[in-house]
């Protein structure tokens, strides 16, 4: 007979977890591995709310298992090692992202791209190595292999630095791999919510020249006074949009709602890229002749590598890049979830669980 979560293995562990599609987060009682040799354990002190936490506790993509405890950019202070852990110690800052695990042959894993492996284990929602399920953030320690542990700068402060882990990586990753990161550039970023505003901060560090295109006019101030972006496009204003027709070298498109792709495709040089890191659920109508006459590329990315998301969080320490927040206590989750399906937050949820977690267990 199956264990339950709280018996499965011998940490003790609490959070609060969904469980059925109503998506309803309350207290929960499981457990957590003990820690082998290549283990981190690490208390978490704060863990951002993602977009992808909301479609998981509501079973939006039909994948959903229940309980879940969501939750995947959380961050940390190391309480226990493994004794093969090399890269980490006892009061270290860490952050786990969105992997537990991959296959670590595959020709992804051999290049550092283990996001991509198709054996890629998910830090909540799915079967570890062991048969458990994996359970995420939203909960007072964690348990990882090092090898999908980041190290966290001392200049970061964790709350702000915890949804770089997902937002921010999510955006630097195609900067870097599709080459508009080039000082100078010209690169459009479509949407302003968590992942958008960090677009702006990573591109602006990176040198380049940023606009923002988005269906909202009264974000242009927040847009351009506060986080600095040098131009500000209507998306529906056909005249703001044809004053820019070929003047991109990229564009990042953070939108998850379906929209008009062939403005967008406008706006590019020749040799331009479009790249979708938001995830639509339906599809979208894609016009091949702008591609020809120009072309232009029209490609995608999804998070990146345990390397370059080290890479990413050295470069965030570097320029002091951190994640504009509202900081929530574990007891407003449902709420904050409710506020974020209507986009009703700058930028980004963050859960200060060392401080309100413990009062409910």
């Amino acid at each position: 007979m199956a264990l339950s979560p709280e018996n499965e293995h011998p940490l003790k562990a609490f959070g609060w977890a969904a469980r059925d599609s109503s998506g309803h987060l309350s207290p929960f009682k499981f457990s957590r591995r003990a820690t082998r040799e290549k283990d981190v354990t690490f208390k978490v002190l704060y863990c951002g709310i993602c977009h992808t936490d909301l479609h998981t506790i509501k079973n939006d993509w039909g994948l959903t298992s229940y309980p879940v405890v969501p939750g995947h950019e959380i961050v940390g202070v190391v309480t226990e090692v493994g004794t093969e852990v090399t890269k980490f110690k006892v009061g270290d800052k860490v952050g786990v992202a969105g992997m537990a695990g991959s296959c670590g042959t595959c020709a992804n894993c051999k290049n550092d791209l283990e996001n991509y492996c198709p054996k890629m284990i998910m830090t909540y929602g799915a079967k570890y190595y062991d048969g458990t399920i994996t359970y995420g953030g939203y909960s007072d320690i964690m348990v990882s292999n090092e090898h999908f542990v980041i190290k966290i700068p001392d200049n970061l402060p964790l709350d702000g630095c915890a949804p770089i882990l997902c937002a921010g990586i999510t955006v630097y990753s195609p900067l870097k791999y599709y080459g508009i990161d080039k000082v100078g550039m010209h690169v459009g970023v479509v949407g302003l919510g968590g992942l958008g505003h960090m677009a702006i901060k990573f591109a602006k560090a990176m040198g380049l020249k940023v606009t923002i295109i988005s269906s909202s006019p009264n974000k242009k101030k927040e847009a351009m006074n506060h986080l600095g972006a040098d131009g500000f496009l209507v998306s529906h204003n056909k005249e703001e949009m044809q004053s820019a027709m070929g003047t991109m070298d990229g564009i990042i498109d953070t939108v998850s709602a379906v929209h008009a792709l062939l403005p967008l495709i406008g706006l590019l040089k020749t040799h331009g890229k479009l790249v979708m890191v938001g995830a639509p659920e339906k599809p979208l109508e894609l016009h091949i002749f702008p591609l020809l006459m120009g072309r232009k590329i029209v490609g995608g990315s999804c998070v990146g590598g345990v390397k370059e998301m080290q890479e990413m969080i050295d470069f965030a320490s570097k320029h002091n890049i951190i994640a504009d927040i509202e900081l929530i206590p574990i007891n407003y989750v449902n709420t904050a979830m409710e506020r974020l399906s209507k986009g009703d937050v700058k930028y980004r949820f963050v859960i200060d669980i060392a401080n309100s977690l413990a009062s409910f267990s």
